[in-house]
């Protein structure tokens, strides 16, 4: 458990003051005030919209054990100040004689270089292997699948949700414990060293590598600079690591040359490492396949959806297999991965069915999603949104997908701006004008699908987090 002492440590280098209590332990570490429970570490973050300082008193009051802040805002009653600049600070005067030890407030210049400073430290504090995931699309789906192989013989730690950027990897880190082995940590990234960044702090020995796709093109610029961001987990690899690179993409695969580390080659090509043939979707009962290394063959069939899952597996079967796992662990960890994080198939109004794959959208997540529907049996209906972050391949982006959406679907309803791009290319290519309709927003399309949802329909829902079309789904789900 993370004590005041390891707190000090990992932000200060100055002793702690002897008079101060370092086993003064917290519970958890947290950066929302509405989340603090009694004995938390609050750590007071400067956001787009919101100071993290304006709520330290809300922090407080909910019961927070301690405070990392750059300023004082609001505050009332006793707290010890211990200065990370300037050492001890003041002590005030004691609200309540029931409490024997107040707050304790660590005042640093920047709290979240601090707290990726103490996240360093607590990671340093043990003999943990970290995998890091990174890629432009599936990498939280890989990172799940690893933890679950993983899982079958090791205490495995992973990042809850999405947790992977510069405050959400350093808190999953502070969740490590004596008892975990394994850290699977996904690593995502908006710019050029940010990933460099999150490797300094979790230093992975093993890195995986998905893909490289124009998902953040307009923050980055172009398909290369992404391959750099992204190449920088591989670079930051250790001599004794492994880098575990998805063969199949170009980009990946000429990442080979940028690390120290032992190459792993994974795909669908006889000559890398780890491949796959005799692949085949069966729509919402998983994938089959069959798995060759060395002069191995491994056939088995995991509950991932669509063909492109294939690499899923190969990347969390390459894992186990740099990790010493028998074919029998592998396979069972592949078996039982969890549910869908991102995918939900829920039944909807009219007897239709709604796959939700609304937290986020790429042209090849939507292109893989489009395949998935395509299996289905009945009617197909696409209701497609907005793309963000795609720059210069926004329009082509969006076309491309249209093209498809058109050989998939009955139907496409294309909401938003941007989507209407899609629609617009659908009509292009054939799809006769009646079956396109283009809504405005999450009203319009609900208003509209409301009419057209038949029983036996499968409905495809997907967009960019932004779209937020999950509101769609809530709309239309009946259970």
């Amino acid at each position: 458990m993370l004590t005041l002492a390891d707190v000090w440590a990992g932000v200060s280098d100055r002793p702690l003051p002897p008079h101060i209590p370092g086993d003064l332990a917290f519970h958890a570490v947290v950066h929302d005030s509405r989340q603090v429970t009694s004995g938390d570490l609050f750590v007071a973050l400067r956001g787009e919209t919101h100071d993290g300082h304006d709520f330290i008193a809300e922090a407080l009051r909910r019961g927070a054990r301690g405070v990392l802040a750059a300023r004082l805002v609001g505050l009332t009653g006793e707290y010890w100040i211990l200065d990370a600049r300037q050492g001890l600070g003041n002590q005030g005067i004691r609200e309540s004689g029931n409490q024997q030890v107040p707050p304790v407030v660590i005042m640093g210049d920047d709290t979240l270089a601090a707290l990726q400073r103490l996240a360093g430290y607590w990671r340093d504090k043990f003999a943990v292997e970290v995998i890091g995931v990174t890629g432009s699309v599936g990498k939280t789906t890989t990172k799940e699948v690893i933890a679950a192989v993983l899982g079958r013989r090791f205490r495995v730690l992973k990042n809850e949700k999405n947790l992977n950027n510069e405050i959400g990897l350093p808190l999953s880190l502070l969740q490590l414990g004596p008892e975990h082995q394994k850290a699977v940590l996904e690593m995502g990234m908006y710019a050029r060293g940010e990933i460099r960044l999150l490797c300094q702090i979790a230093r992975p020995r093993l890195g995986v590598i998905t893909n490289v796709g124009p998902t953040h093109l307009e923050r980055l610029g172009t398909i290369e600079a992404i391959a750099q961001a992204k190449a920088e987990l591989v670079e930051s690899l250790p001599a004794d690591g492994f880098a575990i690179l998805n063969g199949d993409d170009p980009r990946v695969r000429q990442m080979a040359t940028r690390t120290l580390a032992t190459v792993f080659i994974y795909g669908q090509e006889h000559n890398f490492d780890l491949w796959a043939d005799e692949v085949s979707s069966h729509g919402l009962e998983g994938l089959s396949l069959r798995l060759h290394y060395g002069r191995e063959a491994i056939s088995l069939q995991a509950p991932l959806l669509g063909a492109h899952s294939v690499h899923t597996v190969l990347a969390a079967a390459a894992v186990g297999l740099i990790a010493g796992l028998t074919w029998e662990e592998i396979v069972s960890g592949l078996r039982h991965v969890p549910e869908q994080l991102r995918l939900l198939v829920v039944p909807g109004q009219n007897g239709a069915t709604l796959i939700d794959d609304t937290y986020n959208s790429s042209p090849a997540s939507a292109l893989a999603a489009l395949n998935l529907l395509a299996e289905m049996p009945g009617r197909h209906l696409a209701v497609l949104g907005d793309m963000l972050e795609l720059g210069n391949y926004e329009a082509e982006g969006h076309r491309l997908v249209g093209r498809r959406a058109a050989e998939v679907a009955a139907a496409l309803l294309a909401v938003g701006p941007r989507g209407r791009l899609i629609g617009e290319e659908a009509r292009a290519v054939g799809m006769p004008a009646g079956a396109v309709h283009l809504a405005a927003d999450n009203a319009a399309a609900i208003a509209i699908l409301q009419g057209l949802l038949q029983p036996g329909d499968f409905v495809l829902i997907k967009g960019s987090r932004g779209m937020a079309l999950e509101g769609i789904v809530s709309a239309l789900r009946t259970d």
